[in-house]
């Protein structure tokens, strides 16, 4: 999935996105890659919203969560490390 635009808030809005997957141990960096090299995409049971799973860098599976804005541009929502018995094929 490849995306023009990420809309990130700012790292010091305690409520932001930035704040919320730094409070998951995640970066933007490890966010971005799994946006841009998914194992598998989806919906969200819980919210209906567009999901991405893949592997960060340091090999944690982990979901992000996000609403698409237009066609070129998303906006995450939230981003964790998925744990083995969630795990999706």
């Amino acid at each position: 999935m490849k995306h023009l635009r990420i809309i990130w808030d700012r790292a010091d809005d305690p409520h932001g996105n930035v704040e919320h997957i730094l409070q998951h141990d995640l970066s933007i960096e490890d966010v971005e890659h799994v946006l841009a090299n998914p194992a598998a995409e989806g919906a969200s049971r819980s919210t209906g919203l567009p999901v991405a799973w893949g592997y960060v860098p340091d090999g944690r599976y982990t979901i992000v969560v996000y609403e698409k804005i237009d066609k070129e541009t998303i906006r995450v929502i939230t981003a964790y490390e998925v744990a083995a018995r969630r795990r999706r094929s």
